[in-house]
């Protein structure tokens, strides 16, 4: 777990009584609401808080921060899970608010996702389909992203469509310029809609990597034609074709990016022994099915993943971005009608691609993430029997930091053998 680095500076800022914010179930918690303001005002500062499971706080309720400080009472959970504390205030004319997030034995949590009896049987079959169309690798020079030591390229392949004929897929593939062989790295991407450069970084030491895009779009084009399709075309897809399994959104990108792997491996300069899959948020989540689905992945780095337990919140739980079926304010599950939808799920849900990993695995996660919860990426990890590594931020959200980008590329770099 990395250290706790709180801003010295932070005007409202709320504390555990345990400084690593883990609990074992049936033990009460408390957490101390202070700001650091001077003069404080006589009369105390007057707070908003709720406080309830993360994504599911609960009603707000209101207080009154006295300068030394108020305790609330978090009290004995008895299911593992995570319970969340959001504070907000208006100081000065400036509205602040700070949150966090206790763990509650959540190396006990596991899926309320279902397993489909055929998901097996229905990824053989989808493979077999995209193995019967040529990939056409085509790659195109691009000097203008190359280094000194770095060549570039805008690669791209063909793939199934959703509906009907077949797609492709875009990517940047960087290169050492230097006589190889080497190790391969794909980076799989968040979500949203942008174009990419490529991963000169990991190339400089000593990968072939592929940056690849998902949505059967050139990844070079100008920012405003993503922008447009973000909020237009491509606005909401996660959710697209939902309750079908053979035309959901991401059964195209799963299948190209799991034919990205084999393209790399095709590479002659790869080195035939390491390829490793990276990314965070829809990254992480695409790392965990590539890493699942093609045997030729060594090893894989997730990030915060997506698409993790997304029955969750039918459970009266969180549920794993994009947050389907999150209830509406009346208690209705959101996204429906629910059961064909929740039966696609079954066959895309990070979950169920985690049981089948068999490489090592480096894991991320911030307890304070509001985008990919922490229950909905701990009911994935739990599942996982390969060897495995977690690196908790109790205080993160969803993002890394530079030094939680630094460990996951020394991850990398081991696994490849590019470093001790």
């Amino acid at each position: 777990m990395l250290p706790v680095v709180l801003a010295d500076d932070a005007v409202l800022r709320i504390t555990p009584d345990r400084s690593n914010r883990l609990y074992p179930l049936g033990s009460p918690a408390r957490l101390h609401v202070k700001f650091r303001l001077d003069p404080y005002p006589a009369a105390g500062v007057p707070i908003r808080w709720r406080l309830g499971p993360e994504m599911l706080e609960g009603p707000e309720n209101e207080s009154i921060v006295p300068a030394e400080g108020l305790w609330l009472d978090v009290g004995a959970q008895t299911v593992p899970g995570f319970v969340r504390c959001i504070v907000t205030a208006t100081v000065n004319g400036q509205r602040l608010r700070d949150l966090i997030t206790l763990g509650f034995a959540p190396e006990r949590i596991q899926p309320t996702q279902s397993e489909p009896a055929d998901f097996d049987a229905f990824w053989a079959q989808q493979k077999a389909q995209l193995a019967r169309l040529p990939a056409d690798v085509q790659i195109v020079p691009a000097p203008e992203l190359s280094t000194a030591t770095v060549e570039v390229s805008f690669l791209s392949f063909q793939n199934v469509g959703n509906w009907a004929g077949p797609s492709r897929m875009h990517g940047v593939l960087a290169q050492p310029r230097r006589p190889g062989p080497f190790p391969a790295l794909l980076n799989l991407p968040g979500a949203g809609v942008r174009g990419y450069t490529g991963n000169i970084a990991m190339s400089e030491r000593g990968f072939i990597t592929l940056q690849m895009g998902i949505h059967g779009i050139p990844v070079n084009l100008p920012p405003a034609v993503y922008e447009q399709l973000d909020r237009g075309a491509l606005a909401g897809y996660p959710r697209y074709e939902l309750d079908d399994r053979f035309r959901h959104y991401y059964r195209r990108v799963y299948l190209g990016s799991y034919r990205a792997a084999d393209v790399l491996a095709a590479l002659p300069q790869w080195d035939g022994k390491s390829l490793l899959v990276a990314g965070g948020s829809q990254g992480g989540q695409l790392s965990i099915v590539v890493a699942a689905l093609n045997p030729r992945v060594t090893g894989l780095a997730a990030s915060f993943p997506a698409y993790s337990d997304v029955s969750g919140y039918l459970h009266g739980r969180a549920g794993g971005w994009p947050g389907l079926f999150r209830p509406a304010p009346d208690g209705t599950p959101g996204d429906a009608p629910v059961p064909a939808k929740l039966a696609t799920t079954g066959y895309f849900d990070s979950v169920n691609f985690a049981r089948r990993l068999q490489v090592p695995g480096h894991y991320f996660w911030g307890f304070n993430d509001e985008v990919t919860p922490p229950t909905s990426m701990h009911a994935a990890y739990n599942v996982i029997t390969a060897p495995r590594q977690l690196l908790l931020a109790p205080e993160q959200r969803h993002a890394t930091s530079p030094a939680q980008n630094a460990r996951i590329a020394a991850w990398l770099l081991h696994q490849a053998g590019l470093v001790p």
